[in-house]
């Protein structure tokens, strides 16, 4: 029994200091594509679910890596605070500092949709005076070597995430026509940043060529047979982290930085789009 206890210990100590060790980690999650829609190339990083998450340094670690990368262009795709929070400060450092990298464009997540309207009102305007192009079910034009290429943010309705009792059942869906009385119809090329990931074939119909996604948090825990849990309480969600395809459109779904997870890193995205010149 005493063996037992000291193996068991042990074991919940090593287990421990994993988890710590990879908590306080930042990988970089590398994923190239060439797409019929795209004639010229680019580099964007992708990173969402921040809520939960704080950097030492005015965020010194999270922005060496992305210098690193050299991107072209941003993309933020919600949950940037906890509905909790009210001090935007320190994230509206966060948004100054890539903003002076490159480009940065933001979609909302459900946290920033279960803010108090002047609470949201206020974060929008940290965001956008410290550089950010808010797409609060809007459409921003990127230009690069003579090419455009367009970028419409989703913001879906709290039903998705939320029933009116706070709980997970009996959750809405999302259609593709509740996209386009959103946002029209998309021009060619289209990048579409939408936090929940679960709505991949709505966003296909819709056109979509290429849909940037988190929420997830890649399951929280990572298992042989994918990540165990969605934010719904759904055990072993059809989409954790990755790349999913659905008709003509890819999604880029990224794990996230925020949130206390094991055996799922935390991680950044970069997405290299080739050059179909090249």
């Amino acid at each position: 029994m005493i063996l037992f206890i000291i193996i068991s210990t042990a074991v919940l100590a090593a287990a421990v200091i994993y988890a710590l060790i990879e908590n306080s980690s930042l990988t970089v999650k590398k994923y190239s594509l060439s797409l019929q829609s795209f004639k010229k190339g680019f580099k964007a990083v992708h990173i969402t679910d921040i809520h939960k998450r704080s950097y030492k340094n005015n965020w010194e670690k999270l922005i060496r890596k992305v210098d690193e990368l050299s991107p072209d262009i941003i993309f933020l795709t919600g949950d940037l605070v906890s509905r909790t929070e009210t001090d935007y400060y320190h994230k509206g450092v966060l948004i100054r500092r890539l903003c002076d990298i490159c480009p940065v464009y933001c979609c909302l997540g459900n946290h920033e949709l279960d803010l108090s309207s002047d609470n949201l009102k206020r974060l929008i305007k940290v965001m956008t005076e410290n550089g950010a192009v808010v797409l609060d079910n809007k459409k921003a034009v990127f230009e690069k070597d003579g090419s455009s290429i367009n970028i419409y943010g989703a913001s879906l309705k709290r039903s998705v995430y939320r029933n009116e009792n706070n709980g997970f059942s009996g959750l809405e869906s999302y259609t593709s026509e509740e996209l386009y009385k959103a946002l029209g119809s998309p021009e060619k090329p289209s990048v579409l940043l939408a936090h929940d990931p679960f709505f991949l074939d709505s966003y296909s119909e819709w056109g979509a060529d290429i849909i940037f996604s988190g929420h997830v948090h890649g399951g929280l825990v990572g298992t042989p047979f994918g990540g165990l849990l969605s934010p719904e309480r759904k055990f072993f969600p059809k989409f954790t982290k990755g790349i999913y395809k659905s008709r003509n459109s890819v999604m880029i779904l990224s794990a996230g930085i925020g949130k206390y997870r094991i055996f799922c890193p935390p991680e950044i995205v970069l997405l290299s789009v080739r050059d179909r010149a090249a």
